[in-house]
This record gives C-alpha cells, structure tokens and sequence, in this order.
C-alpha cells in the first residue's frame, strides 16, 4: 500500500559559532513514504532554490540540508523542510539557525576598588557582546587558574556575572577578574584584572542585610528545571531563607551555595506561585519576592489518517492545552487550510497538518486523507467525435488516491497498446488512423488499493475535413493591398470555423481592422475565407496560416507574403578615427526590404544644444548603398556630436538609426578672435579694456581665455596680460605710471591648451583722466525755511570736470550726511529734507569719471523755526447780500515756542477736484472771496512764517445754492468747519 509522508527526523535549533573551523552546517530531514518523498526546504517561509544552482552555498542530500561556507547576512533564519510524494506534502517544525559568538573583554584597565572592613562590595563583570544568552561565570583572584570558592560570604550571579561579597575581609585584597564561558561556541574569554583594596577599619561597624541578587519574575515550562538567585550584602553574613507564600516549597527542590540558589526540578503546575527570598542578621533583615509559571502546547486530541469516500461529509478534530492558550492552525499539503468537509471531492484527498503553538513552543500533528477511485464527479463523455483518417482521445480521469491503474474495452473486447490504439499513463485512450469500423461503446476501468471503477462512452466518426483551395504566395510594396483564398470541405453536420495566423500568431480582427478583413461564404459541406490586407506594411511581411477547424479535426495551409519597402534603420553606428573636424564613420547595413540600398545620409547634430537633426558634409559627398563607413568632415573642434544614417532605396526613405555614442572632436587653436574691442574711462590710473566674449562653440578647445596686447599709441612695445576666464567682457589694468587721458592702442586674442588664435582689429582707447585737483569755493549759501536752503558757488575751470557734488549734514552728526550730484552747467541748487532750527555743515567738490577731487571749505547755516503746526480756526462763512462774494474770517494763529513767528496768512482759492487755483495773501484775519457759480470751491487758510507756510484749513463754497437755502448752506458749512477743525462729532 502507498501512503503519504510521515516525519521520522526533522530540524532542531542550531546555532553555529562565527568562528568555527567547520564550514558547514547541516539540517536534518528524513519521512518515510511510500513512494519515496522528495524534499524542499524554506528559509523563513521563501523556498530555497537548490536545483537552479543560484545559491552555491544549498545542496539536498537524503532530505537533509547542507549549507556550505555559512553567512550569517544570508543563512540565519528559521527552515522548515517539506516532504512530499503523490499523496500530498508535509511540513516540518521549524528550526532555527542563529551565529553565535563571544566577543573578546575590553582591553582598557580596570579602576581600583577600595571598600571598608566589614562593608559589603559589587565587582561588576560587565560581559563582552555575545550571543546566544547562555554564559556561565567563574571568578579568578590573582592569577588563571585560581578560581574564588563560592560560600555564604561570596556569590556569582549566573545572570549578571557579577561578583557578590557581603562582607569584605583583609585577606580578600588581591586582583580579580571575571572568567565567562558559552558552551554554545565553546569558548572563553576573561576580564582585566579589577583591584580590589580592603581598608581597615577599627572597630569594623556593622550593617543590616541587603539583598543585591534578586531574581525576576520567572516563566518556567512544564517539566522544566529552574533555579532562582538570591543573595545579600551585610554584616553579619545574612542568612538566606527560602519559602513558597501560598504553600510549602515542591518536594523536588533543593538550595545550595549555603542558601543563595533554589532548585526547583521537574516544574509542575501545581508549583505555580509567589517565591520568597529572606535575608537576615543581626542588624536588620530583607525580603524579595516573585514568580510564574507557563507551560508549551500539549495535544488533548489531534487529527489522524483516515479514508472518505466522494460527497461525503467529515470534519478533523484538534484540541491542545497550554499557557498561554495555544493558538491552532491547519495545513494541507503545507498551506493553510479549513479543516471541515462537505460533500467531499478527491480534491480534498492529501496530507493535513494541525499545529498548536504558543510562545514557549510549536507542536505537529499529521495525518493523511484517502479517496477511492469514483467518475461519479467525471464520467467519459457520452458521445466523443472522430474524423476518418484522424486521430481521437477519449479522457479517463476518475478521483482516486492513490493513483489507479487503468484499462479500456470497446464492447465486449478487452483493448490493449497496438499500432492503432494507445492507452496513456493517466488513462486516456488515443485511437489512430480512425476508420469506421472504429465506431462504438468504450469503457475506462480505474483501480487502486481503495477500490474501483468503470465508466462508458461511445465513440462516432465523421468525414474528415480538407482544403480544396489553399492560399497563394504574394508580392507586394508597402501601402498597397492584397488578398488570400481559403477553401475547405468538411463533415456537413459540424460547423467549420477558419482561423488565420502569422508567423503562427492568431490575427485578431477586432485589434487590427485598420489592416485585416475577412469575409466568410460557403453551402453544405463547402466553406470559403477570403483574408484582405489593407495598406500593407513592412511588419505584415511573413507566412500566413489557413486553418480549416470543425470540433472533430483541424487541416491547415500555408502562403508567403513578400513585402518591399524602404530600408529599414542602418545599425551598429559608431565613430573611429576623431579628428578636429572630422570623424570616420561606421555602421552595419540594416535590411534592404526586399529593394537594394540605392544611397545613405549621415546627419549630426550637437548635444550641448539639442538642436534638430542636420545632414552632415561627407567625404565623399554622396555615399553609396553598398558603403559601410563615411568621413564626415567640417565639424567644429572640441564639440560633443551624435551621429545617425539613413538608408534610401527605389521604395523610398527608412527610419533613422540609432544615434551613435556621444563623441568629441579633437581640440584646435582658435579660429574666431573676440569682437567690439573697445573701452576706456574708470578710476585715476586705470585703462578699462571691454570686449564681446567669444561664443562657447568656437572655444575649440579646454583651458581658454583670452590675452589683452595694449600700448600707448606712440609706443612700440606691445604688453600683454592673460584673462582665464572664457567668459570675461573686459578688463581693468591699473598702473600709477599711466598718464591721464591718453590714447592706447587695444587688441585681444583668445586662447586654449593647443595654441593661440588671431588678434582682433586694433582699437583705440584713452586711460582714465585723474579727479579733479581743484576745490570749487562756496559764495553763499542761506536758508529759504525750516526745510530749506539755497547754495551758489563759484565754478572749478578745468576741463575735465562732470559735475558737483553737494553733502550737507547736521553738525557733529556727518555720518547721516545728504549728497546731491549736480551736472558741470549749474553753480547753485536747493537742499531740502533739512531739519528746522538745526546748525547744517556744507561742502562742495567736483568730480569726474575719475572721482571726487578736493571738497571746498565747509559753509555753516542754522534753519529757521518751524512754521506753525495748527491751523487757523475759521470762525465765520458769511454771503453778502447780492451774493456776490463770501467773507472767510478765522482767529489769530498762535505759534508756539519752537515756531516761527506769523508774518501774514495765505488763502488758496480753488475749484474742488484741481490742485490750483488763485492765492491770496493778507496780514488780516479775514478775506472776501467772489463767488463762483460754477461748481463747488474750497477754500484753503493757512499762517505763513519765515519757517514757511503752516497747517490748513478749509471750507466748501457751493455756487449752485439758490437765495433761499444760501442761510442754511452757510449755517451748515459753518457746522462742518467746527468738525474738521474740533474733530468733534456732527450732531
């Protein structure tokens, strides 16, 4: 009896040291099946490739996987194997591997400890990174391998490798060191040696009991052995006690190191609870208490091998206990699966897994479901067609596992493998050259171990289809249109499709209107396809297929069409021979379509610009169509080209190439000397030479600039100057030996690593003129107001001069100075902005384009009050009678005592919505004004002092008023003065 596979070894836990001397780790796994499993393996729940050979470092042998030369960046993680054979898959626990290591102490060395007699004292081993968590410590006193003895004065934590005395002594001075060990690796390393000094004290004092040594909350699993820590500082030397607090310690416990550690062995669940730690001496005592327990997964009930029959329904039972409370899940054939059944199928037949886990442990469960064999889901049809001359397969495929034997009968008679008849491995019957005679009832008979079955089908032959008209051969250029004829005979009772392909892909229709048509035509027994092909392309060029299909056979025949058109794109562009303006040209000929290559075009163009594609001068200037290469010639040196072909034939032009790689010409000297060389002005001493830099595809080359010849035009002796950057527009040389105003004689040449170019035209240019050396002298300068004032000066002669510059300040305070530049055809200008009542400081220069020359002596002014800063109160608006003028009157305007005293008042008298209008000015306090009859006025009164002209006040006249409103409009404008002038509300 075959079966599935049943785990005999799996994978467990490895943990390998990073420093082995062996190269290989090995993985376990081993099933017994029957037929033989095959395994896979996954490397955290990816499977591990081994038979493409991607990973070197795998190989699968008898189950087991080896992995050679581990790489803890590639080969740590949890595996799980899976065994599979016909009957299903099974997967295995997963097991982990993980690098362990124990890194060396540091070699830095350890500080001194010094501690009183009788006090209690700490040495901290503070172990070096490591891994896995499972060292074990020893202390060393003075020298390997002298290890401290363990009593109830002195204890190491196997958790912390910390070393413990509770009461230091004289004779414990000396040198200590912490030995570790992992077991895992198998390797030890220890500490440097920590001094410890005891000091003596007289008398020794005493000290209550500390616990130091306190074991955590403990999760232990059942059946486990555990031990809990405990142990205190102090003097005496406490006593350690030992208690459960909700009952007596477990019977299978034990203490050692005179109390410092409990045992407890075999944990059950009834050892669960709260565990005590008391130490005591004469001054004082401490407790320390805790504890848990939890146990892995442990099946109650679990799912087993059994045998269901087709529809049946079934469901696997699995239960486990544990604590936490495991969780459950299902495999099948090593994938998540439901483990209920109905109505069952032989899909359902394989290998199922129940696993229970929870963080203390995974456990398996496997079993395997088998089904008989049934056609109850698959009979044989019950009518299978075959065409005469053909061949027919009548499919067998009952539900069974495991995997039945098979045979046929046609009747009566028992068939067996002949020339003619064939029974395939999976059952299938395949019958050739069928004739008549072949027709009839045939019978599939399926067994295994489990049982067996039987099915019937009948078996009718029809005529067999044949083309009658195949498609011919065509030739044709590209966008002319061209057809094929199909023409086929077939059974008249089964319908005929026809299918037409290229280079035996199936030409879709509906994607390809724009190029394919058909058109179907036929009667009984004759069916007819025309195929036409519109606009002909390159790309329909090929072998096209007629198939002739009816549901019992299929015949199909075969036509070419040639399709010429222009060439398609040369290939293999690249360039040789670089030049500094040329290159040489190679590229392999594409296809010529079916019409030879008459010419090709060489185009360029330059990546610094992206511009368009250009046609390229050639040598020689026309290239042939059986060329290959081509020079291309009057490039620009040092610039970065592509470069493409294009073929031509009788059928046109094709597609461009590819570009070819990016390619520099060669560098050369400069060809192209910098323009509009001029210049001239700048500061005393200066000559400023300008020019228009050279445009960056003429550089031709790196490292360029540009060389600057100058010299007095009288002169003989060219001096010359280098500028580096191929950007510069001009260039200042300055030189105390440069006369003013004189002409030069300019020119400039540009320059790069292979040479230099041509001199530019010869320009002439003068050198700076020096500042002017005379002071002009100020005649006067007085104030206008508060704000202003008025300055004359007498002119400086010489000619050179541009203009003047004025600067005017607050005394003592010339860094807020004010400057203003006046041209060489004034001797006078106003200053404003100027502060009222404030002491000023002048001054006067000239300048030119060569700067300021000598300021002239400085004339000193005081500004005048300031005007006053409150408007005059109108006090009456009257109409005379005749309406033909109105009488403005206000008060006296007072000013205060920083203001300038009222010389007379000024009254602006305009028409609203225009700046200007008609000023009058009376030293009274009231004024006749004429009426206006064309619109509305404003009138503006304002005091007016040596300071300059105060704040204003204002009030509308309106010419429009009739007599009878002229009291009201009076009485209101009054009202209106009161606001404006009171800042009081109308009511």
């Amino acid at each position: 009896m075959g079966y599935g596979p049943v785990f005999e070894e799996q994978p467990v836990d490895t943990i390998y040291p990073e420093e082995s001397p062996e190269d290989k780790i090995i993985m376990s796994c081993r099933a017994r099946a029957s037929p033989p499993a095959t395994y896979k393996w996954r490397l955290n729940s990816w499977e591990i490739e081994v038979q493409d050979g991607s990973d070197d470092h795998y190989t699968v042998v008898g189950g087991n996987l080896a992995i050679s030369n581990p790489d803890k960046s590639k080969h740590a993680g949890n595996y799980s194997c899976l065994a599979t054979n016909e009957f299903g898959t099974v997967i295995s626990r997963e097991a982990s591997v993980q690098f362990g290591y124990l890194d060396m102490f540091s070699t830095e060395e350890r500080e001194a400890v010094y501690v009183k007699e009788g006090q209690g004292v700490v040495l901290l081993c503070a172990p070096p990174p490591h891994f896995p968590n499972d060292l074990s410590f020893r202390w060393m006193l003075n020298e390997f391998p002298i290890f401290i003895r363990l009593d109830k004065r002195r204890f190491v934590s196997q958790t912390t490798g910390n070393l413990y005395i509770s009461k230091v002594e004289a004779s414990d001075s000396g040198n200590y060191s912490c030995f570790v060990s992992s077991p895992s690796i198998a390797k030890s390393v220890f500490s440097k040696f920590i001094p410890l000094v005891p000091l003596a004290e007289r008398p020794i004092r005493k000290y209550p009991a500390d616990i130091k040594v306190k074991f955590p909350d403990t999760y232990a699993l059942v059946d486990q052995n555990i031990t809990l820590e405990c142990f205190a500082l102090g003097n005496p030397i406490p006593q350690i006690r030992w208690k459960k607090v909700d009952g007596a310690l477990p019977a299978h416990h034990e203490i050692s190191t005179v109390g410092g550690l409990l045992h407890l062995f075999n944990v059950q669940f009834e050892d669960e609870g709260i565990y005590e730690c008391e130490a005591l001496n004469s001054k004082g005592k401490d407790w320390h208490k805790r504890f848990s327990l939890t146990a892995p997964p442990e099946w109650v009930e679990h799912i087993s091998s059994s045998e269901k029959g087709i529809g049946s329904d079934y469901t696997m039972s699995c239960l486990a206990s544990g604590k936490p409370k495991p969780q459950i899940h299902f495999l099948k054939n090593g994938q998540m699966h439901e483990l209920r059944f109905t109505d069952m199928t032989f899909d359902d037949s394989g290998m199922y897994q129940c696993i229970a886990e929870n963080r203390h442990g995974v456990i398996y469960a496997n079993a395997e479901l088998q089904v008989p064999p049934s056609f109850e889901l698959n009979p044989l049809k019950q009518r299978v067609l075959g065409a005469k001359n053909g061949h027919v397969v009548i499919e067998c495929k009952p539900r069974a596992a495991p995997r039945p034997t098979f045979s046929w009968s046609k009747g009566t008679e028992l068939l067996s493998n002949s020339s003619r008849i064939f029974i395939w491995e999976d059952g299938s019957l395949e019958i050739r050259n069928v004739t008549k005679s072949d027709e009839g009832k045939y019978t599939c008979f399926a067994e295994n171990d489990r049982g067996k079955a039987n099915s019937t089908g009948s078996l009718l032959v029809t005529d067999a289809t044949k083309i009658t008209l195949a498609p011919s051969n065509a030739d044709v250029s590209v966008g002319e249109n061209t057809k094929m004829q199909c023409v086929a005979s077939h059974d008249s009772s089964l319908d005929l499709t026809f299918i037409w392909t290229l280079n035996d892909h199936v030409l879709d229709f509906d994607k390809e209107e724009e190029y394919y048509q058909y058109v179907m035509d036929g009667q009984a027994g004759i069916s007819s396809c025309e195929l036409l092909i519109k606009n002909t392309q390159m790309k329909h060029a090929g072998r096209y297929t007629c198939m002739a299909q009816t549901p019992v056979d299929n015949v199909t025949s075969s036509a070419d069409l040639v399709v010429r058109g222009p060439p398609g794109p040369p290939g293999g562009v690249r360039v040789e021979e670089i030049g500094p303006k040329s290159v040489r040209l190679l590229w392999s000929q594409g296809s010529d379509n079916l019409s030879p290559i008459s010419k090709y075009t060489i185009q360029y163009r330059e990546t610094r610009t992206e511009e368009a594609w250009k046609d390229a001068v050639t040598s020689p200037p026309n290239v042939e169509g059986n060329a290959e290469t081509a020079t291309v010639i009057d490039l620009i040196p040092w610039t970065e080209y592509e470069f493409r072909v294009i073929a031509t034939n009788t059928l046109g032009t094709g597609e461009p190439s590819d570009p070819s790689p990016k390619t520099r010409t060669q560098d050369a000297v400069p060809v192209v000397a910098p323009s509009d060389v001029g210049g001239g002005g700048g500061t005393s001493r200066e000559l400023t030479i300008t020019w228009t830099p050279v445009q960056p595809q003429y550089y031709y080359g790196s490292n360029f600039g540009y060389i600057i010849a100058f010299k007095p035009e009288d002169g003989f002796q060219w001096r010359k100057v280098t500028v580096a950057d191929p950007e510069a527009r001009r260039y200042v040389h300055k030189d105390p030996s440069i006369p003013p105003a004189t002409k030069f004689d300019v020119k400039v040449k540009a320059f790069n690593s292979k040479g230099e170019g041509p001199y530019s035209l010869t320009a002439a240019i003068y050198s700076a003129q020096d500042v002017p050396s005379e002071a002009p002298t100020i005649v006067e300068a007085r104030t206008l107001s508060a704000t202003e004032a008025i300055i004359w000066w007498q002119p400086v002669l010489q000619q050179t001069v541009e203009g003047y510059q004025v600067r005017y300040w607050r005394k003592s305070m010339e860094n807020e100075a004010t400057a203003q530049r006046i041209s060489n055809r004034e001797n006078q200008t106003r200053l404003d902005n100027m502060k009222p009542d404030s002491h000023y400081v002048i001054e006067v220069r000239a300048f030119n384009g060569a700067g300021y020359g000598p300021p002239s002596q400085r004339y000193e002014i005081h500004t005048k009050k300031a005007p006053p800063s409150r408007p005059p109160k109108i006090i009456n608006t009257k109409m005379n009678p005749s309406r033909t003028s109105v009488n403005i009157a206000w008060e006296q305007v007072e000013p205060l005592v920083n203001e300038s005293t009222v010389q007379c008042y000024k009254v602006l008298y305009r028409q609203e919505g225009k700046s200007t209008g008609v000023l009058y000015t009376t030293d009274k306090q009231y004024i006749d004004l004429p009426m206006r009859k064309d619109g509305d006025y404003l009138v503006e009164v304002r005091a007016h002092s040596e300071g300059g002209d105060g704040a204003v006040a204002q009030v509308r006249i309106s010419g429009k008023l009739s007599s009878s409103n002229n009291v009201r409009y009076l009485l209101c404008a009054t009202l209106l003065l009161f606001t404006y002038q009171s800042k009081r509300p109308l009511k």
